[in-house]
């Protein structure tokens, strides 16, 4: 996910449940864990270059953390967390907090906002291309000889005689970062600073995710009033 202007929360997935709405729908939501997320360094455009906010969340051992990143969070006066993450935003935004501020999640998310969660998808380990590009089996039978799920051949002969980079081969599935994008906020437990999210989110329950407002969000176009719309239907 490219680096943008706009602030987002880091946050842990707790797990999916489901709401029902007054007309008894029931809505599939997956809960995101964004309590405590601590400003460990405001970065201004004189000292930086640019406008940040760099923000953890979690909680880590005092020995799992190396000696200059136990003096940057001593100096923000901060607790040291399980993820660290750095968002670009302006310059009023940056004035609004301070090393060792929390950011709540109202000041970022509202229900109904669109938003862009990044994930860790679940490691499948070593798999075959079948199953990891979803290539195609070979015959069954008819001269085919133990090559059924082979992938076939992966290069040509002496001419250029090598395999070239990207070829889709087998090796490790999962356990990549994948964003998913405009999903929908359905409610906000402020109190638990819990974040209901519709859909589902790639990764495994406990699995650390980034949550920022949509880039691409869909922009609604304004209803027409109901006279104007029943002149239309006239038409």
């Amino acid at each position: 996910m490219s680096q943008s202007i706009r602030l987002g929360l880091l946050g842990r997935k707790v797990g999916m449940m489901r709401l029902f709405t007054d007309e008894g729908d029931a809505i599939p939501v997956t809960v995101l864990d964004v309590s405590n997320n601590r400003v460990t360094q405001v970065k201004t455009q004189e000292n930086d270059g640019y406008v940040a906010l760099q923000v953890t969340f979690g909680a880590r051992k005092s020995s799992r953390v190396t000696k200059p990143m136990a003096g940057h969070l001593a100096k923000a006066g901060v607790e040291a967390g399980e993820i660290i993450q750095e968002f670009q935003v302006n310059a009023d935004t940056a004035a609004k907090y301070a090393a060792g501020a929390t950011v709540p999640v109202s000041d970022v998310f509202a229900v109904g906002q669109k938003v862009d969660v990044q994930g860790t998808t679940i490691g499948k380990g070593f798999a075959g291309t079948i199953k990891r590009h979803h290539f195609k089996s070979q015959r069954a039978s008819h001269g085919n000889s133990r090559s059924h799920n082979v992938p076939g051949s992966i290069g040509m002969a002496q001419d250029p005689g090598r395999v070239f980079p990207g070829k889709k081969m087998r090796g490790h599935m999962g356990a990549v970062k994948r964003p998913t994008q405009n999903l929908q906020i359905v409610r906000i437990d402020e109190a638990r600073q819990l974040l209901l999210i519709r859909g589902a989110i790639p990764g495994s329950r406990g699995g650390d995710v980034i949550v920022l407002p949509a880039k691409r969000a869909k922009k609604v176009s304004a209803a027409k009033p109901a006279t104007a719309a029943k002149a239309d239907a006239k038409k």
